[in-house]
């Protein structure tokens, strides 16, 4: 049973919600950053840059106090107000590629994310969510949602298609050439429907933001201990997430570049490969691979297929079926010595939305010596390897939709 509430989200005003809403701060250049604040007062990227201020780095504890600050100035300048009353957002995003996203942006349960209600298939860093949640508990809210996938259901859909007959309070589009849709549900019969909706679920599963639901979690658990007062109700129990049908996830792979060859020779390589897989020289083809358990490589100018000889290899969990797992337990770790994925520094990822012609690059540009793509993975794939409690390996999936901060954001 899922618990997802309504609440009483901090919004950017209609006017100005197109020059508030960011892309995540990592994801920008420094210059990417720089330019953006130096010629947009409204950007979010001034709450979390706020040592831009004083052209000067901040870190740690001091920034996320000077975080905290920029946000009450946003809010003191009217560029945020807050709801008065609880209300679900159906969110729509179109893309430049025309592919349409539909779902609901709500207050989901740590005590579910606790009781595997909500699931994950990803690993957590632990010093990542600690620092994400002194964070949370610092500056006292989230602006961007975690990305929530539920079974497709029929009662959810016709609402949603319902409200957006409605006048949307946000509609913009972002230089990337995303479009993106808003509309407030706060009628009382409404919240009760989608309530009892995700309520009739036995588990939803995290897409996207493990940590930051992770770190929520810890928060939760935190300021629960602490108050001894605590009744299940305070704002610290839930954390902000865009749910969408499984239907609408879309899921690209991430390729592998790797540095070196651990010292082989590229004849040896090939052998080496040769135990687990049936090669194919393509030349100057470039070569995507059309099915699970195919592999693409380019090494030394030329693209080959890889197709695994599934004599050699025992399937025995959903984790060992999955193509990013198995080239690591093939090749990445026995051939190319490459043990623990989150800290060797030997090997990097491309997105597969670019297919191989950024591996070609890579590679001849000198940076990389070889270059594996795969199939992506599917929605199947992920709630499986999560209900058995499995985890995926860092970077197995590249999933869309990509959200803004401060759409919606949520105070603790």
């Amino acid at each position: 049973m899922a618990i997802v509430k309504p609440f009483k989200a901090v919004r950017p005003t209609r006017a100005i919600v197109g020059l508030v809403a960011a892309r995540p701060y990592q994801s920008y250049t420094v210059d990417e950053r720089e330019s953006r604040m130096d010629y947009n007062p409204y950007s979010f990227l001034h709450i979390v840059n706020p040592g831009y201020k004083y052209a000067q780095e901040v870190t740690g504890n001091e920034r996320y106090k000077l975080v905290k600050n920029r946000y009450l100035e946003f809010k003191e300048d009217g560029v945020f107000i807050q709801d008065e009353k609880p209300s679900f957002y159906v969110y729509k995003i179109v893309n430049r590629h025309g592919q349409e996203f539909n779902g609901i942006i709500a207050a989901t349960s740590a005590e579910d994310y606790e009781r595997d209600v909500i699931k994950k298939h990803e690993d957590t860093i632990a010093k990542r969510e600690q620092t994400f949640k002194t964070y949370l508990k610092t500056v006292g809210f989230n602006a961007e949602p975690v990305l929530l996938t539920y079974p497709d259901n029929t009662v959810i859909s016709d609402i949603i298609k319902e409200v957006q007959k409605g006048y949307a309070e946000f509609e913009f589009t972002m230089t990337y050439r995303d479009t993106h849709y808003l509309w407030k549900v706060d009628d009382e019969v409404i919240l009760a429907k989608i309530e009892d909706e995700f309520a009739t679920m036995e588990t939803i599963y995290i897409a996207d933001g493990h940590h930051r639901s992770s770190s929520s979690y810890l928060l939760y658990k935190d300021l629960k201990d602490k108050n001894p007062n605590h009744n299940g109700t305070e704002s610290y129990n839930f954390f902000m997430s865009y749910l969408i049908p499984e239907s609408d996830l879309v899921i690209h792979e991430f390729n592998r570049l790797v540095k070196d060859l651990n010292g082989l020779s590229k004849e040896a390589f090939l052998i080496k490969l040769d135990e687990n897989f049936r090669i194919e020289n393509r030349g100057q083809i470039p070569y995507n691979p059309s099915k699970p358990h195919h592999f693409s490589m380019y090494l030394d100018g030329e693209f080959y297929s890889l197709y695994l000889r599934k004599a050699n290899y025992t399937f025995k969990t959903a984790l060992d079926k999955l193509d990013a797992q198995l080239l690591y337990n093939t090749i990445l770790k026995p051939i190319l010595g490459i043990d623990d994925l989150r800290k060797n520094n030997r090997i990097d990822y491309a997105n597969g939305r670019h297919e191989m012609i950024t591996i070609k690059s890579s590679v001849d540009s000198g940076d990389y010596k070889v270059g594996f793509g795969m199939c992506p993975s599917n929605v199947h794939q992920m709630k499986q390897i999560a209900d058995e409690g499995l985890k995926m390996p860092p970077k197995s999936t590249y999933i869309l939709p990509k959200l803004r901060s401060a759409i919606t954001i949520y105070e603790y």
